[in-house]
């Protein structure tokens, strides 16, 4: 197979910005953690310097968009990948692994939503007063998610999938709450566990198709049997890292444990690295897998709408019932995949950048919330509105953009992700829309239900001394998801662009 030349004109300027959104989180990790102990201030600042340059470089990677159909120039099963931007350079050339990075309109707009969370943790981090290493980890953990969005060879993409486990990890047992031990050694069991899957599947693919450059895998001509083994072992790696049920155990427990920031990145951007994979590796290298597979697919992800709802309907404390709104959430997202449909992976694509916002604001302000309490037991948090109330406003906007309020960006994906499997007509798919409809209405139930319980009745004592002012720091934190979170819920086109007559 030759190489050919999809990206259209490019200039040099906008490969070596491709490259530095790599190199400058990995060279600001380096420099944060090496910085002399007396310095721990101005590291934690530098942490945040590097990474807002990192988010700028971002927003210049468009500039190398020339395909005049749209920004998405991806099918799930007809059209190759067709990067904006990319730099590919020979690595190991003996095993046929190149050094492959590039942008395109299914993975750009993650790659813009993972600089800014971990902007917007890094300052944190910093006016938080937490030790300079959990910023270097953060920049760290920037570097492994932004290689995985970024890479064009299966063998560069299990490699830096892989980065991102040590340092997560670290922050959960580093900085975590009373059990992080053990919740952290669990993240890595399942992670691990997935991590082997997903090996096989890339040498399964590597080895029949004699390489890994996703921009040629499409002419290699895989067997219907390889293309099904290779995509029920990708499956099933990436429905450990998203999580998707029934494997998705270990998330409640890292999420309760770890702080803050971490939670954060751990639910904005971590877990979309699962379902990103699912559509660029899964869908992508693998069509007849997947269609093979959709059926099966189809009905785990409305069985993962209806438990996470119904768990989160049980749940007690706060932080862990946002962890189980991830698994609803993202049932949805698999839904709309499974459905091998334009609508459907439209729908997932939209569902990963509104679930990364909204869920990545909801963990900042139950951290909030937990800093202030000292609790995140429901029963102890009654009557915020009364002593918070701009907290309790804030977290009544992101509860119910979460539930899929027509108008915010939660709605999007969810809807469309339903019609995708109305669309898709027959008995099955009809049962599967009418049960994740069902889970819709779940989800507004228990989000009314933890707003009812948190920010109504009487102030419990837990929450009678929280100060009714938020800082600016935090506002700052905050106020870029909100606006967001509106912006993509007024124009959904923000992300999703041209994708109609792309996508077919």
């Amino acid at each position: 197979m030759n190489r050919v030349d999809v990206t259209g004109p490019q200039t040099l300027w906008l490969q070596i910005v491709l490259i530095a959104v790599l190199a400058v989180p990995a060279v600001g990790a380096v420099v944060v953690a090496l910085l002399p102990p007396r310095f721990d201030r101005p590291a934690k600042f530098a942490a945040v310097g590097f990474a807002a340059v990192t988010f700028v470089l971002t927003l210049l990677l468009p500039f190398g968009h020339h395909d005049p159909r749209g920004w998405f120039s991806y099918g799930p099963v007809t059209l190759p990948t067709l990067p904006w931007v990319d730099v590919d350079k020979a690595w190991v050339p003996a095993l046929h692994i190149d050094f492959h990075l590039g942008v395109d309109g299914v993975s750009y707009p993650l790659v813009v939503l993972t600089a800014l969370l971990t902007l917007l943790c890094c300052a944190y981090t910093a006016w938080k007063g937490d030790g300079r290493a959990l910023a270097a980890l953060l920049l760290v953990l920037e570097v492994g998610i932004l290689g995985t969005f970024l890479s064009l060879d299966l063998v560069l993409f299990f490699l830096f999938f892989e980065v991102v486990l040590l340092p997560m990890y670290a922050v959960i047992a580093g900085w975590g709450g009373d059990q992080r031990r053990a919740a952290a050694r669990k993240f890595v069991l399942y992670t691990l566990f997935g991590s082997v899957l997903l090996l096989l599947g890339v040498m399964t693919v590597v080895v029949a198709a004699g390489t890994g450059n996703m921009l040629l895998l499409h002419q290699a001509g895989l067997s219907h049997t390889t293309q099904c083994v290779a995509f029920a072992l990708f499956a099933v790696a990436f429905a450990v890292k998203a999580p998707l049920w029934p494997l998705h155990t270990w998330l409640p427990d890292a999420h309760t444990q770890a702080p803050t920031v971490g939670s954060v990145i751990l639910a904005g951007v971590l877990l979309k690295m699962g379902t990103y994979g699912l559509i660029r590796i899964g869908v992508g290298v693998t069509p007849e897998g997947a269609r093979w597979a959709s059926p099966v697919l189809g009905i785990l992800a409305a069985v993962a709408i209806i438990v996470g709802s119904l768990v989160c309907l049980r749940q007690t404390e706060l932080k862990r019932l946002i962890a189980y709104s991830s698994v609803g959430h993202m049932g949805f997202v698999l839904l709309g995949i499974a459905t091998l449909t334009v609508t459907g992976l439209q729908a997932a694509l939209l569902g990963n950048v509104a679930h990364g916002l909204i869920t990545g604001l909801l963990f900042f302000l139950a951290g909030a919330v937990k800093d202030r309490a000292h609790t995140g037991e429901l029963a102890d948090l009654g009557g915020l509105r009364e002593s918070a109330p701009r907290l309790a406003g804030l977290l009544g906007f992101a509860a119910i953009a979460s539930l899929g309020l027509p108008g915010l960006a939660g709605f999007w994906g969810e809807a469309f992700a339903v019609v995708a499997a109305v669309g898709r007509g027959g008995p099955l798919w009809l049962t599967l829309a009418a049960v994740a409809a069902l889970g819709g209405a779940l989800t507004a139930a228990y989000f009314l239900r933890l707003l009812r319980r948190l920010t109504h009745g009487v102030p419990s004592i837990s929450v009678r001394g929280v100060p009714a002012t938020v800082a600016g720091a935090e506002w700052l934190a905050w106020a870029p998801l909100v606006l967001l979170t509106l912006a993509v819920g007024v124009a959904p086109a923000l992300v999703l662009a041209a994708t109609s007559g792309v996508l077919r």
